[in-house]
């Protein structure tokens, strides 16, 4: 018997092109949803997140593939390179599919988003990056980033853009256009997951013992990105009735190891 819990959906998932982007296409598609895949090349939507035509490109192709409507999207693009593109992806392009989609998501039927954040957003982070993000400054953003590498620290770029998103969600998952319209918006926090993204400083035995000192996964260590889709898949169905606003993290213990009990 057909019930909302198992009726096929409509999913827009940006990053499908590899890594947790690409893994939850492939769940999705196998439980009988449809799902236009958005990425660089390679997809249904060939689309650049970094700038404001790739991103009016992505919903202006979601439109004409939709016909207005989607049950759910996942925002899954990102970079992890220490540049200010990482900044213009990580938050900007975030924002700009969410907010973009959001009219379509409205058309659509139980209506759910999530996001990718990641256990990087707990450590202390360049808060002129965090701070001109939230500010909807691309520019000063931009200029911060650029700042930040000058000094020699544009590790702190990555983290610096998950914290802005996963503030960004806090501060609009609770607002009129979401929780008040009926859709649930949350974000998923990785640690570390196996992505081609990871995979050059995973394969280095020093880089690996100074990531994982950094985010430490006493829970079965690693993960995969078939292992992320679940969560995702479940966030983004009708199943989920009341949870909004969540930064979920799925890091093997990573956060509690690092933030204590402090934090709950």
């Amino acid at each position: 018997m057909s019930t909302p819990e198992t009726d096929p959906r409509t999913y827009l998932v940006t990053g499908a092109a590899s890594g947790i982007g690409r893994a939850t296409t492939d769940y999705l598609r196998a439980q009988g949803h449809t799902v236009i895949g958005a990425d660089l090349k390679g997809t249904d939507i060939s689309a650049d997140l970094a700038t404001p035509d790739g991103r009016t490109q992505l919903v202006d192709r979601a439109h004409e593939l939709t016909g207005g409507r989607l049950d759910a999207v996942i925002a899954s693009a990102g970079l992890g390179q220490f540049l200010p593109l990482t900044v213009q992806v990580n938050y900007f392009g975030v924002v700009a599919t969410l907010e973009g989609l959001r009219p379509l998501l409205a058309a659509g039927t139980h209506p759910r988003a999530v996001l990718i954040s990641s256990v990087a957003s707990v450590y202390p982070a360049d808060q002129a990056i965090v701070e001109a993000s939230l500010a909807g400054d691309e520019e000063s953003a931009v200029a911060a980033a650029q700042a930040a590498m000058d000094r020699g620290e544009g590790y702190a770029i990555y983290g610096a853009s998950k914290q802005a998103i996963a503030r960004w969600l806090r501060r609009t998952a609770v607002s009129g256009d979401w929780a008040a319209a009926g859709i649930p918006l949350n974000a998923v926090a990785p640690g570390t997951t196996v992505t081609p993204m990871t995979a050059p400083m995973l394969a280095d035995a020093d880089t690996r013992k100074a990531v994982d000192a950094a985010v430490p996964m006493p829970l079965n260590g690693h993960a995969r990105p078939e292992q992320v889709a679940p969560l995702l898949a479940w966030l983004t169905s009708p199943e989920n009735t009341h949870v909004t606003g969540q930064v979920i993290f799925l890091d093997g213990g990573a956060d509690a190891v690092i933030r204590g009990d402090e934090i709950w």
